[in-house]
């Protein structure tokens, strides 16, 4: 039987690498990046797919590249893309998936950093799409507002991010709440505009048109 993503989060290597990952993310001063956001992008990333009529095994792919997209930051954050896919291939050649679905999926994962990715397949795409939709006040782990860096205050005046697909006009809509009492919109674009762009060109290798919506004005 196909490798499912219910069993790849049963794996005790994949378990610790999450966690770690999360870690030491957390010691540089970073955003969450475990269970919480692990599972967000999967589930996103599949939802996608399948709503864009995609193969079910496609968007099965999705959600484990999803879920296992940042296990590299347990060994830094530098070229994280590459590392996770390299370790990626390893898990799940271990556990038996077969060898052009690991390719698949680490190609994925491989191309998911904006600084040096790109959609290379459908579920590279998807993740990218998934990946950088996840900003929410919810993923700050500072505690103390007036310490905020940008990063911290532009995610805590996130009230609500939300993908839509619209597969009969083709579209992948970013939608966010943001309280501008807390950050200014053009903060957003300040630190997330090569994100947005990335997420155009996966977009389009869908063969959909991506739109940003912040507080209900259309942007992009």
């Amino acid at each position: 039987m196909a490798l499912v993503l219910a069993d790849v989060k049963k794996m005790p290597e994949v378990r610790v690498f999450v966690e770690k990952a999360n870690e030491h993310l957390g010691a540089m001063g970073f955003t969450e990046h475990g269970t919480r956001h692990a599972s967000l992008v999967s589930t996103i990333a599949r939802n996608i797919l399948q709503r864009l009529g995609h193969p079910e095994r496609e968007a099965e792919l999705a959600a484990i590249a999803g879920y296992l997209h940042d296990i590299g930051n347990m060994a830094g954050r530098d070229h994280h893309g590459s590392v996770g896919a390299t370790l990626a291939t390893m898990i799940l050649l271990k556990a038996g998936m077969d060898p052009s679905e690991v390719a698949t999926v680490a190609g994925a994962i491989g191309n998911h950093e904006e600084e040096v990715g790109q959609a290379v397949n459908s579920v590279a795409a998807a993740l990218i799409l998934a990946d950088k939709s996840d900003v929410h006040r919810s993923r700050v782990r500072n505690a103390d507002p007036a310490a905020f860096e940008i990063h911290d205050r532009v995610n805590y005046a996130v009230l609500r991010s939300f993908i839509r697909v619209n597969a009969q006009a083709r579209t992948v809509t970013l939608e966010l709440e943001i309280d501008t009492d807390i950050s200014p919109v053009m903060d957003y674009f300040e630190i997330f505009l090569a994100r947005m762009v990335m997420c155009r060109r996966a977009a389009q290798f869908l063969g959909c048109h991506f739109k940003l919506d912040i507080n209900g004005a259309k942007l992009l």
